[in-house]
Parts: structure tokens; sequence; C-alpha cells
């Protein structure tokens, strides 16, 4: 065998269509969401953790996790510490930060994006006043 490929963790935990969940949102191993979250929605536990939010999905808070993948809506940071997929029909609006990003066409990020990786803080210049 050339290469190992990485089992993703099973997706035991769904949040359905027309559920809406408020309040922080706690998971291990996989956590689908179909419906609205209005709060944070984290993985816990040792290993690997994989979040799926779908098209139809709506979350309105902070989003980690080691994999996510995301075709719906996600107002709020978001972090992924192996692989961020942002599907055709993603709309995220907030900072980003991820280990391996893959974006497809049609995916559209308001806020930044930064790798995990890197460690440089951005450059802040200030102008000179020429009050003088």
């Amino acid at each position: 065998m050339w290469f190992v490929s990485k089992k993703p963790p099973p997706i035991r935990s769904l949040v359905g269509e027309g559920m809406v969940v408020r309040g922080e949102l706690r998971f291990v191993e996989g956590l689908r969401i179909d419906g609205e979250i209005d709060g944070d929605v984290i993985a816990t536990g040792e290993g690997r953790s994989i979040l799926v939010i779908s098209e139809k999905a709506r979350v309105t808070g902070k989003v980690m996790a080691s994999h996510v993948i995301i075709n719906g809506e996600v107002h709020g940071p978001i972090q992924s510490d192996e692989l961020l997929e942002l599907q055709p029909r993603a709309r995220i609006t907030g900072d980003i930060r991820y280990e391996t990003l893959e974006m497809h066409p049609g995916a559209v990020v308001d806020g930044e994006l930064r790798s995990l990786k890197s460690t440089d803080k951005p450059a802040l210049k200030l102008a000179a006043s020429n009050d003088a």
C-alpha cells in the first residue's frame, strides 16, 4: 500500500431539519447539522471528530472540530484542526483557522483565512502624522 488513509469517525448525532437548538452544543466523533444552532458547536474528547453543516443548516456561533465540512451558513469563527471543506453553497461570516483547506467554487467567506501553521502575525504599520 502506497499511502494510509485515515478513516473518518462515525457520525452518531444529528440536528434535524426544522430543529432549533439554542446554547452550546458539544459532541464527540461525528455530528451532522441540518437545522439551526444559535450557540457554539464544539467537538470534545480525545481523537478525531467530524462536523457536517449541510446546505439547509445555519450556525450562529463558534465552530470547532478536526474535520469540518460546510455547505450551509455559519456566522462566527471556525477552527478546523485537520481539514476544512467549504462546499459550493457555503456562506461564512467570520474568521477561519485551518490546517488544510479545500474550497469549492461558489463558496463565500467574509472574514480572514489563516493557516494554523502560520505563526506570523500580520504587521501593523502606522502612518506618521503630518500635524506640524
